[in-house]
């Protein structure tokens, strides 16, 4: 199971992809709002989304968790 944590603190914008999903290595999984510019998070591995933490509209600190990938 591998953890995907947030790259810095910000809002989530869109989240674009949903549990049960199969993603392949480097596909956008969430766009990040911080200090008015976007910020896309890649997957650092392909699997199933497991599970997602995070929901659009919410504030993250740096280092929290966003989403979990099942290889």
């Amino acid at each position: 199971m591998e953890e995907v944590r947030a790259p810095m603190a910000g809002n989530i914008w869109k989240l674009e992809c949903k549990a049960g999903e199969v993603i392949a290595l480097d596909d956008v999984v969430l766009i990040m709002e911080a200090m008015k510019m976007e910020a896309e998070v890649y997957a650092p591995s392909g699997g199933t989304v497991a599970q997602i933490s995070v929901q659009e509209g919410q504030a993250v600190e740096e280092g929290d968790l966003l989403l979990t990938i099942q290889s």
